[in-house]
């Protein structure tokens, strides 16, 4: 019989045939940081993070893409395996405008680099992801300095021509994380890489605007985004060093089920996202409506309490004679017209027990088969 066993820092694991070396990691508990890797997305090892050293080899591989083997002996986090993850980190740190992590030149280009940053943010603090940010988590772990200043300015402009995504280009580190969510997740296949070396771009179909494009802004790029590049919520970015509660809840605007994470402050939303990736029905991804539609909520403009007409004015009343008023109004109406004179339209916004309710409301209580949904509309 084949035994499937591999040696990673000393420990012997087991492993399933097709299994990479970072899944086996994982699945142990043992930590191969990466950046450009994305979970059930075809590996693009661009970031080189994950490498690890093989006993034998000369080179060290790239864990999310290689296959584990029989009598592998793996290290880690080897002195070989380390200096070559801070290069890497370097290379991406000083590849755009990543003004966060530590750096090795004079105070003067510093100060110089970090008001052109803000300059070309049209913002008065440091970039919108700081402190939420996968590349600063590690040059802050792996205390990486760049070698040098970051490229002189970028080619391409911010583009902020829609309600939802801002697309930085200057932060972008070609991990395309983005693009595998956008054509391997959602398969809208409204992104792709374009052009190389320092022209390299993710770009929609010819070139467009994000507005113009095949793109329906359900936001999966922005969620898997590891950087600044990708960003929106405004009022999160803002906020984002305020105690925050994240609330695991249910998407309410259709009968999918999507589960998602809310995250509060001060009993007000401020950003949703997916939630996990291995949770059903809808593993992490969300539609536009459901990862952004939420400012309703806390709208200045949305009924707090009853409202009853009263002498031509909509005047405020409790709970109990709105329900008395509406009860009396319906029985009026069933009275003297009959029950199919009145109809029922209930809401996506709801849950479907609560439109079960509507439904046994309209056919026994009012005894009508005039219900309808606003989803049909």
């Amino acid at each position: 019989m084949e035994s499937n066993n591999i040696t990673i820092n000393g420990n012997t694991l087991t492993f399933e045939p097709g299994q990479t070396i970072l899944q086996v990691a994982q699945k142990n508990d043992i930590d191969i940081p990466t950046l450009c890797h994305l979970k059930n997305t075809i590996p693009t090892t661009t970031c080189k993070i994950c490498v690890v050293e093989i006993a034998g080899r000369t080179e060290l591989i790239e864990a999310c893409a290689t296959a584990a083997a029989d009598g592998m002996i793996i290290l880690t986090q080897s002195l070989k395996v380390t200096k070559e993850r801070r290069k890497n980190i370097s290379r991406l740190l000083a590849s755009g405008n990543h003004n966060c992590a530590i750096r090795g030149f004079d105070s003067q280009d510093w100060t110089s680099f970090q008001l052109g940053v803000l300059k070309d943010d049209g913002k008065e603090d440091l970039c919108p992801v700081w402190g939420d940010c996968e590349l600063q988590d590690l040059a802050y772990r792996y205390q990486v300095k760049t070698l040098g200043l970051p490229l002189n300015g970028c080619k391409y402009e911010t583009e902020r021509a829609n309600p939802f995504i801002i697309r930085d280009f200057s932060r972008c580190i070609l991990c395309g994380r983005c693009v595998k969510a956008c054509r391997e997740i959602q398969v809208n296949n409204a992104i792709e890489f374009s052009n190389k070396g320092a022209d390299a771009k993710i770009i929609t179909k010819n070139d467009a605007a994000l507005k113009d494009s095949d793109c329906v802004f359900c936001g999966e790029c922005v969620q898997v985004c590891p950087v600044g590049a990708l960003i929106s919520d405004k009022s999160y970015r803002d906020k984002r060093f305020k105690d925050t509660q994240k609330i695991r809840t249910t998407c309410s605007y259709c009968g999918v089920g999507c589960q998602m994470d809310i995250f509060v402050q001060d009993n007000k939303i401020v950003k949703i996202d997916g939630a996990d990736v291995d949770l059903p029905p809808n593993n992490a991804s969300l539609c536009v409506k459901g990862r952004f539609g939420y400012e309703f909520v806390a709208s200045s403009e949305r009924l707090t309490q009853p409202l009853i007409k009263k002498e031509g004015k909509q005047v405020p009343v409790s709970w109990k004679e709105a329900l008395d008023y509406t009860a009396q109004k319906l029985s009026e109406i069933k009275k003297n017209t009959g029950p199919d004179s009145i109809g029922v339209l209930t809401s996506a916004r709801v849950t479907n027990e609560d439109n079960y309710i509507a439904n046994k409301f309209a056919r026994a209580v009012l005894k009508t088969n005039n219900i309808d949904h606003c989803a049909r509309l």
